[in-house]
């Protein structure tokens, strides 16, 4: 974990002119009330594709779904800015974007598939297996239910790779594994794996129960959480009650995420590492849009302007407000880091469009994907640099942003 140190002051010093840390605050968090219903209205969209896939299999309704699931994607990428400085969606999110995930957990994965030596529970095929056990209680799965899945299979045994919900369990059920290593081609499961007349894979009807079960759980998990952003919502509350603390919880969420997590674990790990295992969307070859709208996200935060999936966009008195009536050098500096970052993370979204998806990318040798990923590792590392310029303009007290071993401690990854 990375320490920004500065000088701990009570409160914010602005001029009287300036946005006030209130206003900046509070419209942060309408920002992630819309981010978050804006997550929560293509999930249920999501929803209703999977719901006509399994009334009628077809490649049409399984297409129409995997659509969905890319379309929801992008809101709710945008709001991992959400993330690190906010203990109420910190306690959340791992129920809903947790990866990478042991897949063999849930359903069927191919012969040879490599086994997690750490994980009992790696090849369990809960689609497959009506009754099992799990900590040493036998657990009756005759019915896949939200509750099953939520309770009783997320993280089962205190095991993090057990990812039984969120939007990567309906990814795997969607796409299938990804077998073509960091060759072309995503996962390729077949419209028949959920018909029930047609059956390929077996279990089709547990698998399809399975899926509605996940999306199901997942529109309620996101229900919660732009509950949490509304005007009682626990997750405002943490930035609005005291708006100095609310001013560290958003740049510590934009540091977070620019260093430590997208620029670390996501990316530069799965590069040392030759791995498309490490990339984020690894099923549906859709990582070159994660990691663009974590970035999109980053920045939103910081001009306090959100685009909403309907074109609309919600501006407002913004961190950068703030930031140039303190140092208006500072605040250039950062806004054009911001756009930086966006423009390389859109360089490797734009090559993947074009025939070279992330995975591609990871292999050794490839010099081209690797100059893409690094490029926008550098962006990043850039502007979490300013980032920590921006806390100190600000006189803010101590700030921890996330860590990655592949940034800090390169030796270490390999140990």
């Amino acid at each position: 974990m990375r320490l920004l140190l500065s000088t701990a002051l009570c409160t914010l010093a602005l001029p009287a002119f300036a946005a006030t840390p209130e206003e900046v605050t509070t419209h942060y968090a309408d920002i992630a009330q819309a981010t978050y219903g804006d997550a929560l209205t293509t999930a249920q969209a999501l929803q209703a594709a999977v719901a006509a896939l399994v009334a009628q299999p077809s490649d049409a309704t399984l297409q129409a779904a995997r659509t969905a699931w890319i379309a929801a994607r992008v809101p709710y990428q945008q709001s991992e800015a959400f993330r690190f400085g906010n203990p109420v969606v910190d306690d959340w999110e791992g129920r809903v974007n947790a990866w990478p995930l042991d897949e063999g957990l849930i359903d069927y994965v191919a012969e040879g598939t490599a086994t997690n030596e750490e994980n009992a529970q790696a090849g369990l095929n809960v689609i497959a297996t009506p009754t099992f056990t799990l900590s040493g209680e036998v657990v009756d799965a005759a019915a896949i239910t939200p509750d099953l899945i939520a309770h009783r299979l997320h993280e089962a045994e205190g095991i993090e790779a057990n990812v039984a919900s969120g939007y990567h369990a309906v990814e795997f059920l969607l796409w299938g594994q990804d077998l073509n290593g960091t060759g072309p081609g995503a996962g390729a499961r077949p419209f028949t794996d959920f018909s029930t007349s047609d059956c390929t894979g077996g279990n089709c009807d547990r698998r399809a129960a399975y899926l509605v079960a996940a999306t199901d759980l997942l529109v309620a998990d996101l229900t919660e959480m732009a509950a949490d952003w509304g005007p009682e919502g626990a997750a405002r509350k943490v930035v609005t009650q005291d708006p100095t603390q609310g001013v560290m919880a958003i740049l510590t969420g934009m540091g977070s995420l620019s260093y430590g997590e997208l620029a670390g674990e996501r990316m530069k790990l799965g590069l040392m590492l030759n791995d498309p295992e490490e990339e984020h969307d690894c099923f549906s070859d859709n990582t070159h849009n994660s990691h663009y709208y974590d970035g999109v996200g980053i920045r939103n935060v910081y001009t306090g302007s959100y685009t909403r999936v309907d074109g609309t966009v919600l501006a407002g008195p913004s961190l950068s407000d703030l930031v140039t009536a303190a140092d208006p050098a500072v605040a250039t500096e950062l806004a054009g880091k911001l756009d930086a970052s966006v423009a390389a993370l859109g360089a490797v979204k734009a090559r993947a469009e074009s025939g070279m998806a992330y995975d591609q990318m990871l292999e050794a040798g490839n010099a081209e994907g690797e100059a893409l990923i690094m490029g926008a590792v550098t962006a990043l590392v850039d502007q979490t640099a300013s980032i920590e310029r921006a806390v100190k303009a600000l006189g803010l007290d101590q700030i921890a942003f996330e860590g990655s071993d592949s940034l800090d401690s390169p030796d270490a990854v390999f140990q």
